[in-house]
């Protein structure tokens, strides 16, 4: 037996006025054939537990298509159709098989379709008709819609996030694919779709309310006949219809018994929703806390969240920093060609006056501007030996250099936007975060599996920005009404 697999992964922020164009596939990823196999088959990330997983059940692994880019603005039309075009010549080149192991993100949001997930597996699912067994697995901040569902014979979800389990994921969908393309099971699936936002500072799996929630799903996959089941908490800086959780789960070919199942879920999430609406802690806390607790702690800048898709160069806590020589040393990374350009011509140790971050909007603060004495500068790439949220590998974020203000606050900046998945961000440069009372890690929970064993402690901030946690600050057009926590009393 021969399975393909196919993967095309990006998460869409509709509030940033930027667009993903054809050419940011092509700076991460963009791969057909066996060059999947080699870029994937070691990676913590589902792909590769595609591969393990077909090896292990002695099938055919076919790597047809994967093609990836960083969290960012909305797909534009003429790149998503020229993706759609080169994943046709792929299949069309692959030759014939026997089922599809597929990975969208679950999030993406295309110009010319909104729900562009929904519209690409749609595509399979009528290319290759019902036989063709197509099973897929979800980023847990994916916006899950009805079309999704109908494409696919199942969904797995990742249940941790940070994303650790990716891979094993990927290894779930495999074996699901290798029972049914043996016979012992026909995965039928249903899902849920209650009208509920979950807050990004709830978003943590390890700890309640999530942990509760998971325990709860994972209860439920003892029970005779339950293939799978996962919980999606949804990525809510899409703002589509789609926007917000759901649930999923698939039997074995029951689904009267997955419809009931999957009701059950969606009414025990509903009936702790409050507990989903997340705690803000504004700067002036955040810091106040920081004062009072030994360091190194780092500050999780929420509004500025690279892996949510924001600019990377959000310079409120720097500006803030700057004022509280009690919390120095610290450290920051900013997105900053223009300002890495300057420092690089003024040479090590050279002191320089720069403006730094706050240049790509009006949404994250203004530069800040000091004398820094350039520290160190280097190449920007660095490599990841243990899992990581998004399963990345490698990693490469420009020319990089390394300033620091006279009263030690140390920036890193960089010449591509870096999601703070990897501590080697740093180590790479030269800095050892143990040095540091103040890390500034520009996400939420995804930096935590790199960031925590360096950290005796963790603040989550309510920063502005374009990944604000206070979701009220962002203008929502097409969200479903009601959904909580926009709006409060409503039947269900």
């Amino acid at each position: 037996m021969r399975v393909g697999i196919i993967a095309l992964l990006q998460e869409s922020n509709t509030f940033i006025k930027g667009a993903t164009t054809f050419a940011h596939f092509e700076a991460d990823l963009l791969l057909e054939g066996d060059a999947v196999r080699t870029r994937f088959e070691d990676a913590h990330h589902e792909v590769g537990g595609f591969f393990a997983g077909l090896a292990e059940e002695r099938i055919d692994a076919m790597p047809i298509f994967a093609a990836r880019a960083l969290p960012y603005g909305i797909v534009a039309a003429d790149a998503f159709d020229a993706l759609l075009a080169r994943m046709d010549l792929a299949i069309e080149r692959a030759g014939s098989f026997d089922g599809l192991l597929v990975a969208p993100h679950g999030a993406t949001v295309a110009a010319n379709h909104a729900d562009a997930d929904g519209h690409w597996l749609t595509r399979l699912r009528n290319r290759f008709g019902k036989k063709m067994p197509i099973i897929g697995t979800l980023d847990l901040h994916a916006n899950v819609s009805p079309k999704m569902v109908a494409a696919c014979d199942a969904l797995i979800g990742y249940r941790m996030n940070p994303h650790l389990d990716q891979r094993q994921r990927g290894i779930d969908a495999a074996k699901l694919m290798a029972r049914t393309l043996r016979g012992e099971v026909k995965p039928t699936m249903a899902a849920a779709f209650p009208p509920l936002a979950v807050n990004i500072e709830r978003q943590l799996t390890a700890e309640p309310p999530c942990k509760t929630l998971y325990d709860y799903a994972n209860a439920m996959l003892g029970e005779a006949g339950v293939l799978s089941n996962s919980v999606i908490l949804g990525f809510p800086y899409a703002d589509v219809e789609e926007m917000g959780s759901s649930a999923i789960v698939v039997t074995d070919n029951d689904f009267a018994r997955a419809a009931a199942l999957v009701s059950e879920m969606e009414k025990f999430w509903w009936e702790r929703r409050e507990q989903f609406a997340g705690n803000m802690i504004t700067i002036e806390q955040a810091l106040a806390q920081a004062s009072k607790l030994e360091g190194p702690i780092t500050l999780l800048d929420m509004g500025d969240n690279v892996g949510g898709g924001s600019p990377g160069d959000g310079t409120e806590l720097v500006h803030a920093l700057a004022k509280h020589a009690d919390l120095m040393p610290a450290c920051v990374c900013l997105f900053d060609p223009e300002a890495v350009q300057k420092a690089t011509a003024a040479g090590i140790g050279a002191k320089v006056h720069l403006k730094v971050g706050g240049k790509t909007d009006n949404q994250h603060g203004t530069s800040f501007e000091a004398d820094l004495v350039v520290r160190g500068l280097f190449e920007g790439k660095f490599a990841e030996t243990q899992p990581r949220h998004g399963g990345f590998l490698n990693f490469d974020q420009g020319s990089t250099a390394v300033v620091e203000t006279i009263g030690g606050l140390t920036i890193v900046l960089t010449t591509k936007r870096m999601v703070p998945f990897s501590i080697k961000q740093l180590t790479s440069c030269a800095l050892d975060p143990a040095r540091f009372r103040i890390l500034v890690a520009k996400g939420v929970h995804a930096p935590v599996a790199a960031y925590a064993p360096v950290s005796k402690h963790l603040i989550r901030v309510d920063t502005p920005g374009v990944t604000s946690a206070d979701l009220t600050r962002l203008q929502y057009k097409h969200r479903r009404r009601p959904m909580f926590p926009f709006e409060r009393d409503f039947p269900v």
